[in-house]
């Protein structure tokens, strides 16, 4: 286990984050909106065309309910277990050649480690996705650590994930920071004492109740000024 950073310095201020811990899909990576997609995507890989509701209707569904929505709304000829396969492996093939980072973040993760900040991930996706897309993209060597859902036992309705991260640091909550996008995560974070930026993605609509929870707001990582001020403030 790495030892928790020194308090480091930023134009001459001393910077109180000794870890960062920070969520993949949304957060780091372009990637929400495969999710919000993945029925279509595969639906059109058999040649049929959704039905302009499809998105709606799947939205709350577990995998499994998804599979038998698809196969019996359009009569599709596989068995719920092969389509439960076929949505997986065009999730796979998605993390694997195409996902890409949020623009900024590359920059941002550089100063973050020149300022010797040890920072992490805590995801609900699979790992072997995760590190095939940081691989990909030149960026595994930024994070000391990744912690999946699945692996921990539990989701992110729960801070365990986070607590987690934050003890494989030997940090406590007042010197860590989460990066989350989406306001479930925000919720069970701050209710748990931890400090959230929180980071704009259009899949989550719920913005305004992000910005009151959160206690530093990004709109991108192109733009974090806010959050450099509110590392350094005593």
């Amino acid at each position: 286990m790495p030892p928790a950073s020194q308090a480091v310095r930023r134009n001459g201020e001393r910077m109180k984050v000794k870890c960062a811990i920070f969520d993949f899909d949304g957060t780091l990576f372009d990637s929400m909106f495969i999710w919000d997609q993945v029925g279509e995507i595969y639906l059109r890989s058999l040649g049929k065309e959704p039905q302009p509701s499809m998105r709606e209707d799947v939205r709350a569904l577990s995998l499994y309910q998804s599979a038998c929505y698809l196969k019996q709304e359009y009569a599709l000829s596989l068995s719920v277990e092969e389509i439960m396969t076929g949505i997986n492996q065009t999730i796979e093939h998605f993390y694997i050649h195409e996902v890409l980072p949020n623009p900024g973040v590359i920059d941002f993760l550089k100063q973050m480690q020149m300022d010797e900040i040890p920072m992490c991930i805590t995801t609900a996706s699979d790992r072997y996705q995760i590190e095939a897309a940081l691989s990909r993209c030149g960026m595994e060597h930024y994070f000391d650590a990744i912690f999946t859902c699945s692996e921990v036992g539990h989701g992110k309705d729960e801070p365990v994930i986070f607590q987690k991260a934050m003890e494989y640091f030997g940090a406590d909550r007042s010197s860590t920071i989460i990066f989350e996008d989406a306001i479930h995560a925000i919720q069970t974070a701050k209710a748990d004492g931890f400090e959230v930026v929180a980071v704009f993605d259009n899949s989550e609509k719920r913005q305004t109740e992000i910005r009151n929870l959160s206690d530093c707001y990004i709109e991108d990582f192109k733009h974090t000024e806010e959050f450099w001020e509110f590392a350094s403030a005593e």
